[in-house]
């Protein structure tokens, strides 16, 4: 019986018409499923009539999506017939389908081989192809020498083809690159342009591959600029000629290759100046394809020891390129002065005008590329001007852009501000405008530069006051506001602001203001925290709105707000228990010092010019400083999160009031005032060592300094022993040890200390934070105190928390 003869596919042109006639992507998909259904019959059938009929067909479904992997057995079969045609599906198919990942690819290298030895070039060229675009390093091996061969060869159409095969073998197996190496010293004498932009192309992989091949063709400098400058003064060539300029690819691919000769090597940079030059000023600018060719010679110019003349020609081809219409191109050019405004500062300088105008522009990524340029060229000399136009790109821009824009401003301000006054108001406009955009540490950064400057409290006050008059959106300014008027609400009501005219507040408008702040729905938790101390400050510097402010303070002692709710608890114990301290503890803030991490010395930038500024330390004052001195309790306050140094009260005032004192913050019950005594055991001291202010701490370096029981109360007692530091005898070394006497464990133990100003305090970590119960185990912890002027009498107050807990 005869078998009954599959009727011809339909044709691959027909496939695409019908498969463009799909209303939906289900019938796409029944249709391409029906026909892969009959290329697989076909397949089977061995039909070697139309099997590139079929291959095809299915090479154009892998290009919509489709899965075609069953076909690359029938691509090794039509590589494997002596047809052209079916050799050239076959090697398409094999360059689409098959990758290194798949073992069939090795099967096809013998056939690889036999075309590459082929009398007819094209198929040479198919095998080279193919080779070249998916040449496992197995293949590349087994290959490179055929490719060298073809390298050789006479024949221009096989000359470039190899070459890019080349390129593909070094990529795979690097070691193979010097097999190439005496077939290239005369790739660059070919008179093809195909074959010298296809050398050009292997000569810049082994160069970028290979130090010693760099070194080696550095020597084809002079030759390259010959074949370049041959390309720029040729005439009219119908044959290479694109909008007016011969083969700007050549030319492009040649300027990459003279910029990774000439980097880090005079005499190569020298040699290539003059050709870069007249690039630079004979390229027409009219065409996309002048502008390619001129950024290439830009970046070359960057690259290479150029002449300063030179680089200054570059910057101005890129100011040019600014003004180009194409978005493109001003991207570009942006990205590229961003990368040399460090090394040519001043040559982008003069595009300054143009770099802001792009500001304005339309597109994001220009704006972005702008901003990102506008900073960088900020200096002492333009600090004004720059900063005015980037307030005004701050007022104006995306949101996305205003976090970066306002760091950006805080950084160049700081670095470059003319003066105080100028400083603040920066930063106050940048507040107004995107005050919710900017980083953590803008309001604690702003203070410090209010309080420092102590000429400008009365103006920097008047300012704040406006500015948040029925407008609390922008929290960091509500923040810095409110802690300014507590600070300096004084100065705000008396109207003594001499920079501008002032203005007549009342108190009560004043607290009008703040307790405003405190109910308004766009207040945060921590602003509402810096209105109600600034109007607990205030009860301190007014002195007719005393008892609306201790009312208001009373309201907030019932907050669903812990935060709140602990701060109107604690300044209403100011009013009802420690009255007579309230003024010392909320007097002003001092001026603050710029913290240090790497030593005493510190970097101060004004301007632009840096220079060393030692911090001093403070002399040791001349007698004991009165509790009225306490201002780091202020600290604690404010809402700073400071530990508090609680100065040596003098030993005439009764001790009762720094135990009182301990009790508001430590939440001690300690209402007892022991005399002290001479000895330094004492037990149940009110104070930590309250017992040594008759016999000092320090004493002469010789003499010991006896171990005491500084606490002894509800199970917990703690120890100190005292020495000297070998290495430096103004530091005393404290070990305590605290042991728990209870029937429960003692947790989350945390022991606290302060010292006057005068001297420094290191509290290192504890042994643990739960002390065992009946004493089997203790907590250790080392304390340094340094004096830095001598060792002399100091008073240790410190007080302690414990979380009794099973």
């Amino acid at each position: 019986m005869r078998k009954e003869r599959m009727p011809a596919p339909i044709r691959l042109r027909e496939l695409i018409r019908t498969i463009r006639t799909a209303r939906t992507q289900a019938e796409e998909r029944e249709m391409i499923q029906k026909e892969c259904a009959a290329i697989r019959s076909s397949f089977r059938e061995e039909d070697n009539t139309y099997r590139c009929r079929n291959v095809a067909k299915l090479l154009y479904m892998h290009m919509l999506g489709y899965p075609a992997h069953f076909g690359q057995l029938e691509c090794l079969k039509l590589i494997a017939s002596q047809k052209f045609t079916d050799k050239r599906i076959g090697y398409l198919g094999a360059m689409l389908l098959l990758d290194e990942r798949q073992d069939v690819h090795l099967l096809m290298t013998n056939c690889i081989k036999n075309d590459l030895n082929h009398s007819t070039q094209y198929v040479q060229g198919l095998a080279l192809c193919t080779l070249g675009c998916m040449g496992s390093s197995e293949m590349c091996r087994d290959l490179a020498g055929e490719v060298e061969k073809l390298l050789k060869t006479s024949n221009s159409y096989l000359r470039k083809k190899a070459a890019l095969c080349a390129v593909h073998v070094i990529r795979k197996v690097p070691e193979l690159m010097e097999m190439f190496l005496p077939a290239t010293k005369n790739l660059l004498n070919e008179k093809n342009h195909g074959v010298l932009h296809t050398s050009v192309v292997l000569l810049t992989e082994m160069c970028e591959r290979s130090p010693d091949m760099l070194a080696h063709f550095r020597k084809l400098v002079p030759q390259l600029v010959r074949i370049l400058k041959n390309l720029i003064m040729s005439g009219y060539s119908p044959e290479h000629d694109v909008s007016g300029i011969s083969d700007p690819f050549l030319q492009v691919r040649i300027l990459r290759l003279l910029r990774i000769l000439g980097r880090n090597d005079d005499d190569s940079s020298e040699a290539m100046n003059d050709i870069l030059a007249q690039v630079a000023t004979n390229t027409e600018t009219s065409k996309n394809v002048g502008n390619a060719i001129l950024y290439e010679t830009v970046l070359t110019i960057m690259d290479i020891k150029s002449e300063s003349g030179l680089r200054v020609l570059a910057i101005n081809i890129l100011g040019r390129f600014l003004l180009n219409n194409d978005k493109n191109i001003r991207y570009v050019a942006l990205t590229s002065l961003l990368k040399t405004v460090q090394t040519d500062h001043n040559a982008v300088q003069r595009h300054r005008s143009t770099i802001v105008d792009c500001l304005k522009d339309l597109d994001v990524s220009i704006k972005r590329r702008a901003m990102e340029l506008s900073f960088a060229l900020v200096n002492g000399n333009n600090v004004r001007g720059m900063m005015k136009e980037l307030l005004y790109f701050l007022d104006s821009c995306e949101p996305e852009f205003k976090a970066d824009c306002a760091s950006g401003i805080f950084l160049a301000a700081e670095k470059y501000a003319p003066s105080k006054r100028w400083h603040i108001d920066t930063i106050m406009r940048v507040l107004t405008t995107a005050g919710s955009y900017v980083r953590d540490d803008a309001v604690p950064n702003l203070i410090q530069l209010i309080t420092n400057s102590v000429e400008m409290h009365a103006y920097t006050v008047q300012r704040l006051y406006k500015a948040i008059l029925g407008d609390y959106s922008q929290q960091p300014l509500v923040q810095v506001a409110s802690w300014c008027i507590g600070e300096y609400g004084d100065l705000l009501v008396s109207g003594q602001c001499e920079e501008e005219e002032p203005i007549q507040v009342t108190e009560d408008e004043v607290l009008d203001i703040l307790e405003s702040v405190l109910i308004s729905n766009m207040s945060a938790s921590v602003t509402r925290g810096y209105a109600l101390t600034a109007i607990m400050k205030l009860s301190t510097r007014f002195t007719c709105t005393v008892n609306r402010i201790k009312k208001v303070v009373s309201i907030y002692g019932s907050s669903i707000d812990v935060e709140l709710q602990q701060r109107a608890v604690e300044y209403n114990a100011l009013f009802k228990k420690y009255d007579h301290m309230r003024p010392a503890l909320l007097e002003r803030m001092p001026v603050m010092e710029k913290a240090t991490t790497n030593g005493p010395t510190e970097i101060v930038q004004t301007n632009g010019e840096t220079e060393p500024a030692v911090l001093e330390t403070k002399p040791p004052p001349t007698g004991l400083q009165p509790t009225s001195q306490a201002n780091d309790l202020l600290d604690l306050l404010g809402g700073n999160d400071i530990t508090p140094v609680i100065p040596t009260a003098p030993t005439s005032k009764p001790a009762s009031a720094g135990g009182e004192l301990l009790d508001l913050l430590g939440d001690l019950n300690l209402t007892g005032s022991p005399t002290p005594a001479p000895a330094p055991q004492i037990s149940q001291p009110p104070f930590l060592l309250d017992g040594l202010s008759s016999q000092p701490l320090f004493n002469d370096i010789a003499a010991g300094i006896p171990s005491i029981t500084a606490y002894s109360k509800n199970g917990l007692k703690i120890d100190f022993t005292f020495e000297r530091s070998n290495t430096n005898p103004s530091v005393t070394v404290i070990t305590i040890q605290a042991s728990n006497s209870t029937e429960l464990d003692m947790t989350d133990f945390v022991f606290q200390a302060a010292v006057p100003k005068t001297f420094q305090l290191q509290l290192l970590s504890p042994s643990s934070s739960v002390i065992p119960a009946f004493n089997s185990g203790t907590i250790t912890q080392v304390i340094k105190v340094l004096n830095p002027q001598k060792p002399s009498e100091i008073g240790f107050q410190d007080w302690e928390k414990t979380d009794l807990r099973a």
